[in-house]
């Protein structure tokens, strides 16, 4: 049975924005989350692999932090749907690369496991060598609840 239309909302908004949803859950009062991490990937992390599933290994590669707030260089949430509010940048490859094939949101900085909360495939696929910074424009992330 799916989600309504308003709860779907309301859980990405709980994810994304640290929204509480009334009567039901809270964000973490005494340790939140203040950002989720952007992850890029080789290979598909699967339903069940960490951030570190064929996490991209170029030099310089870091995950990118984006704040959890609805603010300027947070997500914008909608019926459901969650995006990028801000340009996200990643290191520019100073050595290595490799192709980039999925990205993933999760829950914890490199080189921690972080949980994966929702991933996807890079469409197309990007070679990632020596002077290429990969990143994603603003609302490139779409991240459905259904």
């Amino acid at each position: 049975m799916p989600k309504s239309t308003t709860f779907a909302n309301d859980l990405v908004a709980l994810i994304f924005n640290a929204t509480a949803i009334a009567d039901l859950a809270e964000n973490d009062t005494s340790a939140p989350l203040t950002s989720l991490y952007v992850a890029l990937h080789a290979t598909e992390p699967g339903i069940g692999g960490s951030q570190l599933t064929g996490e991209t290994a170029y030099d310089n590669y870091l995950r990118v932090a984006v704040n959890r707030n609805s603010g300027g260089s947070g997500w914008s949430v909608s019926g459901g749907v969650a995006q990028n509010q801000a340009v996200i940048p990643f290191a520019t490859c100073g050595a290595g690369g490799g192709t980039v094939a999925f990205v993933s949101i999760g829950t914890d900085v490199k080189p921690n496991a972080g949980k994966v909360l929702w991933k996807g495939a890079v469409s197309p696929s990007l070679s990632v060598t020596t002077g290429i910074q990969p990143q994603f424009a603003i609302n490139a992330l779409t991240c459905t609840e259904t």
